[in-house]
């Protein structure tokens, strides 16, 4: 029997994780996390390697009248230089709460989830300021992981709570959407850069993927995935078209048969769950011809799309009208900033340069999240517009 009850105690797991960051012993109830914890599997948190750490307390370096009430959380930080914590969590969508600040300067930090989804705008604190921001995470393969950068960033305080009941954006696409990985920056889906348009009252929790069209995504099995994550009142967004437009068996569909027919499936999935399907036509293409006009690249694939929109009553966001107009106004030179158009030696993940006009770099995947936070807005898909910082 005791054994038994030994291994229920093994698989019980914590709805809450706090941490206190930085040298010093911890406030009571709090788990230390100093500048040297690294993350061990059989500890199961800490910080990851690669980046680097350091920690101060400022307590020792204020005068007595102004280090009276000052809290260890307050004064006692890490400053993680792009470092990675990483914390065991199961699978599910998390809130967490972060303290950042310095009693005596300015500080500046971007957080990410695993290591390219932004989850905030930077945030900025006043010399003297340490301030609580929140947001909402999507974990899956076991592993919470943020990152942490910026110019002068901080970690005072960590706090994780499972909040399984969270409204959640699920998205379904391809490469234009995706979390593209760290090592591919500045390559960026504007599905990852939408985490920080929202509040925490909203999880994001990017399902798409590289490669894939309306038809292979489903076959690979991964709107079954969704399906197992979509609750009532959730949205799914979705966004194909790119490689529907292929030639190979295993990706291509015909416009007004297997498209529709998929994107079908996708939209009845979400009515299935109780959940509310919102269709995305494909962005634009960079595809100016010589008289500096843009050239439409989708064809037929924009009018099913709109046509099953009107026919099966499911909202609209017409992102590839949109994204025209934004290179239209923005013309062929400028509208390369948006692209994964460099030089070479320019960015040091790709030393030889890239001359792409279909994959965004993060300050072109930016723009696009903001079209489509406004067209949640147009559209006003309640209650997702309440929650848009």
């Amino acid at each position: 029997m005791q054994a038994k009850d030994s291994e229920a105690a093994e698989r019980i797991v914590p709805h809450v994780w706090r941490f206190d960051a930085g040298p010093g012993e911890p406030v009571e109830g709090y788990i230390g996390l100093s500048p040297n914890c690294r993350y061990t599997v059989e500890q199961g948190y800490g910080f990851l390697a690669g980046g680097e750490v350091y920690g101060r307390d400022r307590s020792d370096m204020l005068a007595a009248e102004d280090a009276d009430g000052i809290s260890h959380v307050q004064s006692s930080f890490c400053i993680p230089l792009g470092a990675s914590f990483a914390l065991d969590v199961p699978d599910g969508c998390y809130q967490v709460k972060l303290t950042l600040g310095d009693l005596l300067t300015a500080t500046h930090t971007v957080i990410r989830a695993y290591g390219s989804r932004l989850m905030l705008p930077p945030v900025r604190t006043q010399a003297g300021q340490v301030l609580e921001v929140l947001f909402a995470v999507s974990v899956r393969g076991g592993q919470l992981q943020l990152s942490f950068s910026g110019r002068a960033p901080r970690l005072n305080h960590l706090e994780i709570t499972a909040v399984p009941e969270v409204l959640k954006l699920v998205l379904a696409g391809d490469s234009t959407v995706t979390d593209q990985p760290a090592n591919g920056y500045p390559y960026a889906g504007w599905g990852q850069m939408l985490p920080a348009r929202f509040r925490h009252d909203v999880c994001v929790d990017n399902h798409a993927m590289s490669g894939r069209s309306s038809k292979s995504f489903i076959q690979e099995g991964h709107l079954d995935t969704i399906r197992d994550v979509l609750h009532p009142g959730d949205f799914l967004f979705i966004q194909f078209g790119h490689n529907d437009e292929k030639t190979d068996t295993a990706r291509h569909t015909d416009p007004f048969t297997t498209y529709k027919q998929c994107l079908t499936e996708y939209i009845m999935t979400a009515r299935d769950r109780e959940a509310i399907p919102v269709l995305i036509t494909p962005v634009s293409r960079r595809s100016f011809n010589r008289q500096g006009e843009l050239e439409d690249t989708h064809g037929d694939y924009l009018i099913a799309m709109r046509e099953l929109a009107a026919e099966q009553q499911v909202p609209l966001i017409d992102l590839a009208d949109r994204t025209r107009q934004l290179l239209e106004q923005l013309g062929p030179e400028q509208s390369r900033n948006l692209f994964v158009q460099l030089h070479p030696g320019e960015y040091m993940n790709f030393p030889v340069g890239a001359q792409d006009n279909t994959h965004f770099q993060e300050y072109g995947a930016a723009q696009i999240a903001d079209l489509v936070t406004q067209s949640i807005r147009d559209l006003n898909l309640h209650p997702l517009t309440m929650y848009l910082r």
